[in-house]
């Protein structure tokens, strides 16, 4: 893919579907981001991996994303959330594309790893076990 610096410039928007979402653990590394808007994607499925979810790039009935607007710092800091690696984006927990939502084209991270054996989300969205 690309660095921060040239990816804002194909896109300042990202959409988020786990730990990322206002709300959850992870919604401070979005601290600075706008809020755009919620939507639903059908070209993405969900893999509940436990403590947070990884998306493939699946068709689905609509797993639910929330899209937020970024600069070069935040995409650079969720990169490193989200261990993608620029020169080697499939070696990394999760790869970064663009796929079209609501909004607009938007960042998407996708899982790298096997999921093989995990529960599949293919509607709705992820939440946190022990979650209400």
């Amino acid at each position: 893919m690309s660095p921060p610096a040239i990816a804002i410039q194909q896109t300042p928007l990202v959409a988020v579907y786990g730990t990322l979402k206002r709300g959850l653990r992870n919604h401070h590394w979005l601290d600075g981001a706008a809020f755009v808007g919620e939507a639903r994607l059908t070209t993405a499925t969900l893999y509940d991996l436990g403590p947070y979810p990884g998306a493939r790039l699946e068709p689905s009935r609509g797993i639910r994303i929330e899209v937020f607007r970024v600069d070069r710092e935040g995409l650079a800091a969720l990169d490193r959330l989200e261990d993608y690696r620029v020169h080697a984006p499939h070696t990394g927990t999760y790869d970064r594309a663009i796929h079209p939502t609501l909004f607009g084209p938007a960042w998407l991270y996708l899982y790298n790893l096997d999921v093989a054996g995990y529960p599949v989300i293919r509607e709705g969205g992820w939440s946190p076990r022990g979650a209400s």
